[in-house]
Parts: C-alpha cells; sequence; structure tokens
C-alpha cells in the first residue's frame, strides 16, 4: 500500500517550485541588455495642453473608459485617444491622464508590465523615470515613463523609432504605484 502525501505537501512543493523558477528567470532578466526609455512627439494638435494633468475642470466630465478594454483591475491605454487609465478590480477608474505616445505603438491587444527601471536617460538625453516596460514592436521597447524634470518631449524626429509613452510627472508617480511587475495593460485603438 503506497501513503498519499498530504495536501499541504503539495502545495508547499508547487509554491518552492514557482517561486525557485521566478527566481532564475529575474536572474536571467538581470544579466540580459537593459532597454533605454524612448521619448515621443507632443500631440499634432496645436492646442494641445504641453503638459498633461491628472486634473478636470469641474464642468468638464472625465473620459469614460473604453467600453472594449477588458474588466478588473488594468491599465488601459488608448491608441487614439492618447489618454491612460488606472482601473481598479471593480472596474472603476481611479485616476485617468492623457500621455505623448512615441512614434511606435504596440499592437491593441493585452500585455503585461514587465521590467521596471526607477530611472535612466531616454533616447532624447533626458533624465526619465519610473519606466515601465510593456511591450516590443518591430525591435523597439515600447514603456511608460516622465521626465525627471517635468518637462514634455520635444518634438521628435519622424524618422525616429522611439517607443516611449511620456506621461506627466504627477501621473508618472501614480502610475509606477499602481502598475506593479505582471499588471495588465489593455492597449484600445
Amino acid at each position: 500500500m503506497s501513503a498519499r502525501l498530504p495536501s499541504w505537501a503539495w502545495v508547499t512543493g508547487l509554491t518552492t517550485g514557482a517561486i525557485a523558477v521566478v527566481a532564475v528567470l529575474a536572474v536571467q532578466a538581470d544579466q540580459g541588455t537593459k532597454p533605454v526609455a524612448a521619448t515621443s512627439p507632443p500631440s499634432a494638435s496645436a492646442t494641445a495642453d504641453p503638459k498633461p494633468s491628472a486634473s478636470v475642470p469641474q464642468k468638464e466630465k472625465p473620459a469614460a473608459v473604453p467600453a472594449d478594454s477588458g474588466t478588473g483591475r488594468r491599465i488601459v491605454y488608448s491608441l487614439g485617444q492618447k489618454r491612460v487609465w488606472l482601473v481598479d478590480a471593480s472596474d472603476a477608474a481611479r485616476h485617468s491622464f492623457t500621455v505623448w505616445p512615441g512614434t511606435v505603438a504596440p499592437d491593441p491587444g493585452t500585455y503585461s508590465i514587465g521590467t521596471r527601471n526607477e530611472a535612466t536617460t531616454g533616447s532624447d538625453g533626458v533624465p526619465v523615470e519610473h519606466i515601465m516596460y510593456f511591450a516590443q514592436k518591430s525591435g523597439v521597447f515600447v514603456a511608460f515613463s516622465n521626465a525627471v524634470d517635468g518637462s514634455s518631449p520635444p518634438p521628435a524626429d519622424p524618422g525616429a523609432k522611439t517607443g516611449g509613452i511620456r506621461v506627466a510627472k504627477q501621473d508618472g508617480k501614480a502610475l509606477w504605484t499602481f502598475g506593479t511587475p505582471g499588471t495588465t495593460v489593455r492597449v484600445v485603438g
């Protein structure tokens, strides 16, 4: 007659194995090449606010979370609206703000926050912080970040391939706190 292992032994073994796999992957990722956050041009609109802000005028209703953005806790990035929403588990938008997208946009779909860097220098030479990578397209890493000095990105060479999605400094702090590794990022058109 063979002895059966108690369920706690199975759970302990599986948890230990999962932690070991995550540790190995973290070490491998840390030894790889480090992407550099890219910057992007401001909106083409001549009336665009040079510094997007999370504050909404009292008479203006905040933009609604896109209907096709999934459910649950997530970061929603609308390519068309150049806007991000931080959505909690009850599907309520907790924070929303406009962004300056790079010249390389991720395809609509579901991603997750991977590597995060507290600070680096963007491809435009501007020190950036709160860098959160979530996609790669055409060899360009796509990430959210904000300039350390709070500046908006200068117009970039339209031929340059940049994947940085620049946000205002206060929005970068909120995004960094909300977007822990593994957080879902839903990109919509």
